[in-house]
Formats: C-alpha cells, sequence, structure tokens
C-alpha cells in the first residue's frame, strides 16, 4: 500500500516493480529517478509517475541501453526507436562474430587444430566479400599466369566467386574456411597448375582439351551406376562404356579399338580429374547456396580403368 498522498517509500516502490532497493536508490542517485517529495526525515518519495519511470528504465536496461542512453530517452533528446535501431545492429554484429568464433570452433574440434592453424582459421573466417574475392582471383591468376590458356573457359572460372549471405549457416563458415586452405595449399596449386599447362599445351596444338560436353554427362552417369552397382571397370558394361567413348572421341585415322589410343585417353582425362578440383567446386555450392554437386571423381577413376582395360 502507498501513502496516503499517493507516494511510496523506496521500499514499497521496490516491492510493486521487483527491482532491489539498492537498484533503485543507484538510478534515483544517479539523476534518472528524481523523488517526488521527502519525509521530514529525509528519505525518498516517489509517486506513480516515478514508478512508470522506473518501469521504463527497467525495460530500456534490460534491452542492454547504457545509463546515458536512458538519460536521453527520458530526456527526450532520442527516441526509443532509434536507439534500439542502434542496438539491434550492434547485437546483429555480435551475434555474426560469434557464428564466425562457432565456426571457427567447430573446425578446431573437427580437425584437432594446433594453435598456429587455429590463429589462420580465425582470420579465414573474418574475411570480408572484398577480400574473399580477391583470394579467389590471385589464385586464378597464379594458376595462368605466362600460360596461353583458353580465355574464355578460364573467365568463367574466375568469375565463380564465394559470395556468403550477411547471415551465414554455420555449414558455409565451414565451407569458406576450408575452401581459403584448399587454394592456398601448395599441393593443391601446382595440381591445378599442371592442368593449366596440359590446358594451354592442348590449346596451342589445336587440340579438343575437354570431351564433347554433350556426351559427358551421360558417360559419367552411366560409369557412377556401375560404381555404385559394384561392377568391376572389365566388366560388359565397363567394355560398352569403353567402346562408345572410343568411337565418339576418334577422330580421323585413330582406331577406336587401339589399346595405345584407348590408353592415352584414359591418361587425358585423369590428368584432368582432381578430388581437390571437385572439392573447390563443391565448397562454392555450399558456400554460394548452389545446388549439391554430388562426387564424381570415383566415377571417373572408374571409366578411365575401363578404358584401359
Amino acid at each position: 500500500m502507498g501513502r496516503v498522498d499517493g507516494t511510496f517509500t523506496i521500499g514499497e516502490l521496490s516491492r510493486r516493480t521487483g527491482l532491489p532497493v539498492k537498484t533503485i536508490r543507484f538510478y534515483s542517485d544517479e539523476g534518472l529517478l528524481p523523488p517526488a517529495d521527502r519525509t521530514g526525515s529525509g528519505y525518498r518519495l516517489y509517486d506513480v509517475t516515478a514508478m512508470a519511470r522506473l518501469e521504463l528504465i527497467k525495460t530500456l536496461r534490460e534491452l542492454g541501453l547504457g545509463l546515458a542512453e536512458v538519460s536521453a530517452v527520458l530526456d527526450r533528446e532520442t527516441s526509443v526507436s532509434r536507439l534500439a535501431r542502434r542496438h539491434l545492429d550492434a547485437l546483429d554484429e555480435q551475434i555474426r562474430r560469434l557464428r564466425l568464433r562457432r565456426a571457427v570452433l567447430r573446425a578446431v574440434v573437427k580437425r584437432k587444430s594446433e594453435l598456429a592453424e587455429v590463429e589462420l582459421m580465425n582470420k579465414l573466417a573474418s574475411m570480408s566479400d572484398e577480400e574473399r574475392a580477391r583470394l579467389v582471383a590471385e589464385f586464378w591468376r597464379e594458376m595462368t599466369d605466362g600460360l596461353a590458356v583458353d580465355t574464355e573457359f578460364y573467365e568463367r572460372m574466375r568469375s565463380a566467386k564465394p559470395e556468403l549471405p550477411d547471415d551465414p549457416s554455420p555449414e558455409q563458415l565451414e565451407a569458406w574456411i576450408e575452401f581459403a586452405e584448399l587454394i592456398q595449399d601448395p599441393e593443391f596449386r601446382a595440381a591445378i597448375r599442371r592442368m593449366s599447362e596440359r590446358h594451354a599445351d592442348a590449346v596451342e596444338a589445336g587440340a579438343e582439351f575437354d570431351p564433347p560436353p554433350q556426351e559427358w554427362s551421360g558417360w559419367s552417369e552411366r560409369a557412377q551406376q556401375a560404381l555404385e552397382a559394384g561392377l568391376p571397370p572389365e566388366s560388359p558394361e565397363g567394355r560398352a562404356l569403353a567402346d562408345d567413348i572410343a568411337r565418339t572421341w576418334a577422330r580421323d585415322g585413330q582406331d577406336p579399338a587401339d589399346h595405345t589410343f584407348r590408353t592415352s585417353l584414359a591418361d587425358r582425362i585423369a590428368a584432368g580429374t582432381d578430388r581437390g578440383a571437385e572439392r573447390y567446386w563443391q565448397l562454392m555450392a555450399i558456400m554460394n547456396g548452389w545446388p549439391e554437386i554430388p562426387a564424381r571423381v570415383p566415377a571417373v577413376e572408374w571409366l578411365t580403368a575401363a578404358l584401359r582395360a
């Protein structure tokens, strides 16, 4: 109950609002909650206006506003909505950083990483879209530097850049960390450079570097089905697939049945097949929200074995 004059002691105000007396006294001392009156003994008294003011202070503090910001709202120097927007932006940034940290920690647990790798992963996770694009551009520049490659083909390779959404999932962040480590791995870079050199040699010789695209997806799918069925490359299905590939790829003067010719085809396909390269595009798909890219390298290895059989 309040006093007859409609005022409350600090203890009564505490019971009504659920705030500790110490906290209310602190707000009052800071000028956020001036008393409406004082008793003859000097004790502070508060009215219903002060109670409403205290409820607002409580709400603003629970939203994370500092004392100066609460004071500005109470003094009408700024609006609640404006401060809420500022704090929402700050909270969004904090959540973003926490997600980055979680992605790094998940990767650390998964890989049992040491300190140096943890520091690298943390740095990679904090990169902006511009920094990520620059890292990819530098990678492809080194892969083709000084080589007379098919410009259109490699421009398609360069044009795909990792673009994480504003609110990336843990899987997308982990994919970026793995992707960045992959394109900086010396062995992977050496493998892609060798593929680029062979591509440049084929272009210079006027040869068709890639198998016919209209046929390749069908061959790959047939190999995948045979692989999943547990069939060996030397099976009738493997021989039939090898026959189709050799006949389609043979040019004037080349015998599709010749073992040397088939072996050269197998070598050519194998030279352009790399598990790291496939992982590159799978990770790119995860980061950019593309449809999942299934693993096809085992099927291609089965296919090349069928050609050699």
